[in-house]
């Protein structure tokens, strides 16, 4: 949990050219993916100058990150496998790819922390990328914050304990 907790807010720095870096994205590799099917892209990011045109259309990126990595669905590719769109299938594997790259990116000493709330037509064009590929969700990189923001807690509202089950309801 200590890893969990660690990671969460990024702080000032440069991380985007390290060799640090580069075992981030490799991640993702590993991460389960349904049918093995390798439907998704990845884009690095450590251009200050991509940075901040991806944060201009980013709302949700509140952080500064040193580098990004976009987690895009190759949506031709999953047509193409004779899924419907409204398969949950890739969402859930950008979601388990975002996971591995979130945890691998604590070894090497980085933050990171994910971004869903962007236009994806608008980082879609500042990437380039290709017809039916669509950014889904960003994974930001930096340095870790010393100072790490407090576990949410809801007052009137239910506790972790009431959440969880052993065995049955």
């Amino acid at each position: 949990m200590r890893i969990v907790r660690a990671r969460r807010r990024l702080g000032a720095g440069t991380a985007g050219r390290s060799a640090r870096l580069r075992t981030v994205p490799d991640s993702a590799r590993y991460a389960p993916h349904a049918g093995n099917r390798r439907l998704h892209r990845y884009v690095v990011v450590t251009r200050p100058g991509m940075l901040r045109a991806i944060r201009m259309v980013s709302p949700g990126m509140l952080q500064r990150p040193a580098a990004a990595i976009v987690v895009c669905v190759d949506w031709a590719g999953v047509r193409a496998y004779g899924f419907p769109e409204s398969n949950p299938g890739p969402y859930i594997d950008v979601g388990t790819a975002a996971a591995t790259m979130l945890l691998a990116a604590h070894g090497p000493g980085l933050g990171a922390g994910p971004v869903t709330s962007f236009s994806r037509a608008a980082v879609a064009v500042l990437l380039g990328a290709p017809d039916g590929v669509r950014p889904e969700l960003i994974v930001c990189l930096g340095h870790p914050s010393p100072q790490q923001p407090p576990p949410v807690r809801r007052r009137g509202g239910p506790v972790w304990t009431d959440q969880v089950r052993r065995e049955h309801f």
